[in-house]
């Protein structure tokens, strides 16, 4: 009999949980389908400035009744917002699960926005923006986005920026959380020692006040990348690149090729990226590559950290790994790689929180549960033509995106990309 179990309150909200009876601990997470992407320019950052409010005082707790509530347990209570989906979890050993739900749905439901408050938690946004820009090897990241997605939504910061972040009002920050927080946006996921029926049950008597709120159609705009080159003129010790290609989105039947090809480039310290550029020819500290997947459009980033004086010749060797990924890629690659992505996902269905979290992206994503037996067969069929194939089609010259930050200039760059360089 299947552990995952799901349930639809009446008002809408779905909760999707799965049962480990050998654990002590139960992870819970209140899922909202908003993120920085769905954000007015003039609002940016406005979700993730009221993901800090909701911890800031409801109508029963202060903010400091809600950190020694759940400390008091030993617990952990925490959020983040993405650029399609906002999260409030709480990780608790399993008799103090109802306290967790208890606090969730309170913050969720109960939240104040009280003016002072409101004020003193923009200085903390505004410092956690201040320490991003001081942070060169965070911030090239949030550069290269920006420049890759050019001025589609999925480009602008989670965070936001300084002017917007201090020009909001507590006005906006009401409007917007409710036309954006209510039970056709909301979903809750759970994975731990429990029974699905307990925690239904429980949100069923807390949650259930939550009004729906008809959405209209949803406005989507496709995404497309911008190739070209941006350099961008720091005084700093290393310089820091992001160089990156369009991928199939997170749904897409692909997707388990754009997996292998990413773990294969620069997934670990046996790829290619690390064995060439670092331990081969001592050029970097750090260099790694990740996938950043969305619903509807994806990239391939490779990410590395350089001296000025061999920045060029980084450059060369990561272009010279895209180029041959599409001829040269071997049998025994592609056979690690998926016994590395194989071990990853099995390692990670250990613990509460990665099985609760396991739950949530696949109800995003897909719309329902994937089978663990059903991800590992995606993998296994995966050919070595197939990703040789996909790396021949993405890892082009044309679809390059890449973007500097340093002491550098254009000359540094190798010829064939050199001339259209961008320089800020």
């Amino acid at each position: 009999m299947s552990r995952i179990h799901s349930t639809v309150l009446e008002n809408g909200i779905k909760i999707i949980t799965e049962e480990m009876p050998d654990v002590e601990s139960s992870s819970i997470g209140i899922w909202v389908s908003t993120g920085s992407r769905k954000e007015p320019p003039a609002k940016n950052g406005i979700t993730h400035f009221i993901e800090h409010l909701l911890f800031k005082g409801t109508e029963r707790r202060t903010a400091l009744d809600i950190a020694r509530e759940i400390e008091s347990v030993g617990g952990v209570l925490n959020a983040f917002t993405s650029r399609e989906y906002t999260c409030f979890y709480a990780k608790v050993i399993n008799k103090d699960l109802p306290l967790a739900i208890d606090i969730l749905t309170d913050i969720l439901l109960n939240s104040r926005f009280d003016p002072s408050e409101i004020e003193k938690e923009r200085m903390v946004v505004l410092q956690e923006i201040k320490m991003v820009e001081d942070t060169p090897d965070d911030l090239i990241h949030d550069l290269f986005t920006e420049r890759f997605w050019n001025s589609h939504p999925l480009g602008r910061p989670v965070l936001g920026s300084t002017e917007v972040i201090s020009s909001i009002k507590r006005g906006d920050i009401l409007r917007y959380f409710r036309a954006h927080y209510h039970s056709n946006t909301v979903f809750v996921t759970a994975a731990g020692g429990f029974k699905h029926r307990e925690v239904a049950k429980l949100l069923a008597s807390s949650i259930h006040r939550m009004a729906s709120r008809w959405q209209g159609r949803p406005s989507r705009k496709t995404p497309l990348p911008r190739p070209g080159v941006r350099l961008i003129k720091r005084t700093l010790e290393q310089v820091h690149l992001c160089m990156g290609v369009p991928v199939p989105p997170q749904p897409h039947p692909d997707r388990y090729k754009v997996y292998l090809l990413n773990t294969i480039l620069g997934g670990g310290m046996s790829s290619r990226l690390f064995q060439e550029i670092r331990e081969k020819r001592g050029l970097v500290y750090s260099v790694y590559s990740y996938l950043n997947l969305y619903t509807d459009a994806g990239s391939l980033v490779a990410y590395a950290g350089t001296s000025a004086e061999n920045f060029g010749n980084v450059v060369g060797f990561i272009l010279d790994e895209f180029q041959r990924l599409g001829s040269d890629m071997t049998e025994e690659e592609l056979r690690n790689a998926k016994e590395q992505l194989k071990g990853g996902i099995l390692l990670g269905l250990e613990t509460s929180d990665n099985r609760m979290t396991r739950l949530a992206r696949d109800e995003i994503y897909f719309g329902k549960v994937m089978k663990i037996r059903d991800i590992i067969r995606g993998i296994e069929r995966v050919r070595l033509d197939d990703v040789r194939g996909l790396a021949s089609m993405v890892l082009k010259p044309e679809n390059l995106t890449l973007v500097a930050m340093g002491n550098i200039k254009r000359s540094m760059l190798p010829g064939f990309i050199r001339n259209n360089a961008e320089i800020c």
